[in-house]
């Protein structure tokens, strides 16, 4: 199967002023956001990206402007990537959040984690991991097995993801971290998916590209990725 590249938006105003944005229409990157976006392109550029899928929110097409405009590629706005729906919660500042009793259960049971007015976190990993595999299942059927594309969404869903892919149960994902404009990858097969990375922030990325003689398909590698 083809590479999934995971991007988080880059840090948006929201980010930087402590408030929970959600689906705020019109929330932007910030200036420090701005910045990490003029070297994602760059940063990109030996990657062979054969398509760009995105979360509909503002701060994720700002981001992935450059490296789209750099491909000639047309990004696929897909609403199953969107931010959680944080419901009543929508534009309050975090640190009244933290004395709601909600606030302990989406940090050490979020499986049980519903927002008022919202969606519960478990809704949000179901809809996220069924868009990226159907995504990436069409992408491979027209790309080939050595495709790479790239998905930009929200922290919250690139970590449900990550979770899902690392066969670990969503109530351990908060101990998953995915910073302002990193990158995780994952590798579906059709056994399992393989996580490449999390959390990147480095410049060297060609750790990305998936090896052109690999053969091992859906198989781990027993003794380590070296056999050693």
């Amino acid at each position: 199967m083809a590479t999934l590249i995971l991007l988080r938006h880059a840090r948006s105003a929201a980010n930087g002023s402590g408030t929970l944005a959600g689906r705020t229409s019109g929330i932007g990157l910030d200036e420090a956001g701005t910045e990490q976006v003029c070297g994602l392109a760059e940063r990109l550029s030996a990657i062979p990206l054969q398509a760009v899928v995105t979360s509909p929110l503002q701060r994720c097409a700002q981001t992935i402007t450059g490296v789209t405009e750099q491909r000639g590629l047309t990004a696929a706005v897909e609403p199953r990537l969107a931010e959680v729906d944080y419901g009543d919660w929508t534009g309050r500042a975090l640190k009244e959040l933290t004395e709601e009793p909600l606030w302990n259960v989406v940090q050490q049971h979020p499986s049980a984690a519903v927002f008022p007015g919202g969606e519960g976190l478990a809704q949000v990993q179901a809809r996220a991991v069924a868009a990226l595999r159907e995504h990436d299942a069409r992408i491979t059927a027209e790309h080939g097995p050595q495709a790479v594309w790239m998905a930009c969404s929200h922290g919250d869903v690139i970590k449900s993801v990550l979770a899902d892919a690392l066969g670990m149960h969503l109530d351990g994902f908060q101990r998953i971290v995915v910073e302002p404009c990193s990158v995780s990858v994952v590798r579906y097969t059709e056994t399992r998916p393989f996580v490449l990375k999390i959390n990147d922030t480095g410049a060297d990325v060609s750790g990305l590209l998936p090896p052109k003689d690999d053969t091992s398909g859906s198989e781990a590698v027993v003794g380590g990725s070296t056999g050693g």
